[in-house]
């Protein structure tokens, strides 16, 4: 059972279709596994049918509809059918296999990290899958600027509580936290950050030049 939830504003965001690739993403994750906040979406989804209904309304050519009519009655016989493909999650048409077979780079102490912004073209955020070993501790860091993140895997725990499978949790620079993995598995998440961590360990910050 899901715990952490989007804030309003982020669920407004993401049913007018305002958030970039990577946020949507990290929103439509937990959607998939939280029915509480998808039936906000939902009512948030009418809402907005009902504001279209009362946009003026636009004329349209008369013979519009025979020229619809028209493309139809030209366009070539349907191929026989085909049997629908196993449906994919988000993630999996993302990332192509699972997680633990990725090719996970060591970062620092327990944490793996794999950057995969190259899959978002334009985006301007990073966009990192980070692995926490089990029972492992991440470095004491807080952020230069927002980091969204969304676990995938396991759960982690800091000063704010437990994250489990599918929290959603954003975080700035008026947080500084040590995520420790928690459970038997390691924890995995997908983030999205506007600026790089910033370490706070009294020798790891030494790294933070090294950084990006």
């Amino acid at each position: 059972m899901t715990r952490h939830h989007p804030d309003s504003l982020s669920l407004m965001e993401y049913s007018a279709g305002n958030l970039s690739e990577p946020h949507a993403l990290c929103i439509k994750l937990h959607l998939d596994k939280c029915s509480h906040c998808r039936s906000r979406v939902d009512t948030l989804d009418s809402l907005g049918a009902v504001m279209m209904e009362q946009q003026p309304k636009v004329s349209v050519s008369e013979n519009m509809f025979d020229s619809i009519l028209s493309k139809i009655d030209s366009e070539p016989a349907d191929a026989p059918a085909v049997p629908p493909a196993p449906k994919m999650s988000a993630l999996q048409k993302l990332l192509g296999e699972d997680l633990n077979s990725l090719p996970w780079k060591r970062q620092l102490g327990d944490v793996s990290v794999l950057d995969i912004t190259d899959r978002f073209p334009g985006q301007k955020e990073q966009v990192v899958l980070q692995k926490l070993a089990a029972g492992g501790k991440a470095p004491a860091h807080t952020h230069r600027g927002e980091e969204t993140t969304i676990v995938l895997q396991g759960a982690f725990a800091d000063q704010k509580g437990v994250f489990n499978q599918w929290d959603f949790v954003v975080l700035t620079d008026q947080d500084e936290h040590k995520p420790v993995a928690v459970g038997c598995e390691d924890c995995i998440t997908l983030s999205v950050l506007s600026a790089p961590v910033k370490l706070t360990g009294t020798f790891t910050r030494m790294l933070n030049p090294f950084i990006r």
